[in-house]
């Protein structure tokens, strides 16, 4: 049993984890594409079609992926307790982690590409969409890095006494 919790834990956790790391990594670049980036589309308005079109379904892999990504955790910590190391603390530092990663995504960079999507929308240029872009990047970044860390500590497990 605790081999089956542990692979879709990991292939979920590839799958979902992976895609929404890297939609969320080129949505401000698509976005700003959107909002023209000097570019001038047929009809004389700034802004590509691609750019915006391709921001919105970054946004709706990242949403997507993140509902989905909910089975990491409960089949993380279902693995955990079939192992009996839900108190070491390698597994603890990794479930505040991710507690902090999903808080990122749930509250700070969705919204953000929302925000930046309704300035595609919107009449707003790409001086006024470039900060919040920025920002956006930043945060995602430091999304993936808190990411990063957890696959670290998944591997390493320090003071585990499982034997790896």
């Amino acid at each position: 049993m605790t081999e089956f919790l542990l692979s879709v834990h990991v292939l979920v956790a590839i799958v979902t984890v992976g895609s929404i790391t890297v939609a969320a990594s080129a949505f401000p670049r698509y976005a700003l594409k959107a909002l023209g980036g000097g570019e001038e589309r047929e009809g004389g308005s700034a802004g590509s079609s691609e750019g915006t079109g391709t921001a919105v379904f970054l946004h709706r892999v990242c949403t997507g992926y993140a509902v989905a990504g909910v089975v990491v955790p409960v089949f993380g910590v279902a693995t955990g307790a079939q192992l009996g190391v839900l108190t070491d603390a390698w597994l603890i530092v990794s479930i505040v982690l991710t507690v902090i990663a999903a808080a990122l995504l749930g509250l700070v960079v969705l919204p953000g590409q929302r925000r930046l999507l309704a300035l595609t929308e919107g009449a707003s240029t790409e001086e006024e969409a470039r900060p919040v872009a920025t920002r956006l990047a930043m945060l995602t970044g430091i999304f993936n890095l808190v990411w990063a860390v957890v696959v670290v500590l998944m591997i390493v497990r320090p003071g585990s006494t499982t034997g790896a």
